[in-house]
């Protein structure tokens, strides 16, 4: 048979348009590589959860090359099986949607100016996107009530324009040490943001609301609360769902794409037929699949007569730092406000979204502050060395731990700023290397750009700040040049020329009538905030604009 839409992947990128494309009354079938797991498979196991493949293909069969690279162009490679560096991320129905934090902002007005707004940065392809904020407003405002997202806009001079007033769901529980840390931002003259979470605060949207087990990032939701593209999506459309099917090739008469082959995981070959086929596979995955799907009409790859597939990679920029408030500094009162369990930190600074140094402005970024992952496994890793950094053993190691764990608490925050693009940081495919499945590995170069570094130091430090005033202790934190594997974007970047992007403003390839993308792939620069909202609300106007076409 022939369906109307053929949607390869399941997670933000492709739910979305599954969801209302199917609702509308149309044929549509998505294939996912992984498997189907709902709330019921969910547990707070960490061992299977952080030690183990769980969620993720295992890198002996199917891994990825990195080639890392230096300011001055030299790089280093690395075989990601025999490093265990991974860039899965959640190969399952709805993807690594599931794993997510649920941290939400919306990109603001300026981020897709950036160009235009900031300027050129030596060494970056930093470009405007083809479509502005206005044009997505509505379908932000869209996932906040479909998806839910919870919160309370606060009024500060960085937020956005929003259709709607308030969100549609209250703001969920905090710990009371959140007034600690309002009380250090109006003494500083910075705005306390509550976070937008996609978390439910209250059962709605035939979905139970949050328990406040306080394990949302890297595990998946037991409640259904975490707005995932399955729990909010997938499981409340008749799309059909196929599992277990690695997509490997599109097939291509030159005009349209015609087949989708995908193999199961006993290396069982299928073909699925369609009118429209929308690819949301993940950033580096797609390219990689356009890559390998090269032909007599596109000997470069498909959907690649710019040249552009794979290139301007990026990633979120910035870093992380922590600070640990210490009993013997506190009150009886504030002790046990600090060891509440469960409820959330929930707070974020946008004060330094731009910012002036120089008699020039810096696009900046945003602060999320949170209590360390309660992980007992990593919680417990942090204390095997004393302060003279000896490796501690038996009785004296179980006093630390119970100790630290018990008379102490850990409050992070999560730099997010720019990566910029550049011709270094990019997707190709391997000529040597394969997987379990005989098809080229991903080949991920990865470049950060020193500007990325001194936005990132510039916010940490303001993060640093607000964690002294509080009166934490045992400060430090940490910029990188490594990506995080959870937010990356870019490879199929869309604009109105095509010679220099490979999407059209619609996210259809320039060269083919019929193909989409609309997982992060499409971005051009990623804004100061994390993908998955942003992801979400393109698709849904990426969605809207395929009913019009099959109508």
């Amino acid at each position: 048979m022939t369906y109307d839409l053929c949607i390869i992947g399941s997670g933000a990128g492709g739910s979305p348009v599954a969801y209302e494309l199917s609702r509308a009354g149309f044929n549509v079938v998505v294939l996912e590589k992984g498997e189907y797991y709902k709330e019921e498979d969910f547990t707070k196991d960490e061992l299977a959860v952080s030690r183990r493949e769980m969620f993720t293909p295992p890198l002996s069969q199917q891994k990825h090359i990195i080639n890392e690279y230096s300011d001055d162009g030299s790089f280093t490679r690395y075989d990601g099986a025999e490093y265990s560096w991974s860039f899965w991320n959640g190969s399952m129905v709805g993807g690594s949607s599931n794993l997510m934090s649920g941290y939400f902002h919306r990109m603001k007005p300026q981020d897709f100016k950036l160009h235009s707004t900031y300027g050129e940065v030596q060494g970056a392809n930093v470009v405007d996107w083809p479509i502005e904020y206005e044009e997505l407003e509505a379908y932000y405002d869209k996932v906040e009530k479909v998806v839910g997202v919870s919160g309370r806009v606060v009024k500060h001079k960085f937020l956005e324009p929003r259709s709607s007033e308030e969100f549609p769901y209250k703001e969920l529980a905090v710990n009371g040490v959140t007034k600690w840390f309002d009380s250090a931002c109006e003494e500083l003259g910075f705005v306390s943001i509550p976070t937008p979470r996609a978390v439910l605060s209250e059962n709605v949207l035939e979905r139970s609301g949050c328990y406040y087990s306080n394990f949302c990032g890297s595990y998946g939701c037991a409640s259904g609360a975490k707005g995932s593209a399955r729990a909010a999506l997938l499981q409340k459309c008749s799309a059909k769902i196929i599992t277990d099917a690695f997509v490997y090739k599109l097939k291509n008469d030159g005009k349209r794409v015609t087949k989708a082959y995908y193999y199961t995981s006993r290396g069982v070959k299928h073909i699925i037929k369609a009118k429209i086929f929308v690819l949301a596979a993940q950033a580096i995955e797609s390219s990689r699949l356009l890559l390998n799907s090269k032909c007599q009409h596109f000997p470069n790859g498909l959907a690649n007569s710019s040249g552009e597939v794979g290139k301007n990679l990026i990633f979120s920029a910035g870093g992380s730092g922590s600070g640990r408030f210490l009993f013997e500094k506190l009150t009886k009162e504030q002790q046990k406000e600090l060891m509440q369990v469960g409820v959330f930190f929930n707070r974020s600074l946008q004060d330094w979204y731009e910012y002036e140094r120089e008699s020039k402005s810096y696009k900046g970024g945003t602060i999320d502050f949170l209590f360390e992952h309660q992980n007992i496994i990593s919680r417990a890793s942090r204390e095997i060395y004393n302060e003279e950094g000896e490796l501690l053993w038996g009785d004296a190691l179980a006093e630390r731990i119970h100790k630290r764990l018990t008379t102490s608490r850990v409050l992070t925050f999560e730099v997010f700023n720019d990566w910029l693009p550049t011709d270094r940081c990019s997707v190709e495919v391997d000529d040597e290397v394969k997987d379990k499945y005989g098809v080229p590995v991903g080949v991920i170069n990865l470049y950060s750009h020193p500007h990325d570094r001194e936005v990132g130091e510039y916010l940490a430090q303001k993060g640093v700040e607000i964690l002294k005033k509080m009166g934490a202790v045992e400060i430090e934190y940490s910029i990188s040049a490594s990506p995080p594997s959870n937010l990356v974007a870019g490879g199929c970047r869309f604009g109105d020329d095509a010679k220099h992007s490979v999407l059209n403003r619609d996210c259809r390839a320039h060269d083919l009538e019929n193909l989409y993308v609309t997982d992060a792939s499409f971005m051009p620069t990623g804004g100061s905030v994390p993908y998955t909202w942003t992801i979400y609300a393109n698709a849904f106007r990426v969605a809207d604009i395929i009913k019009k076409e099959l109508t």
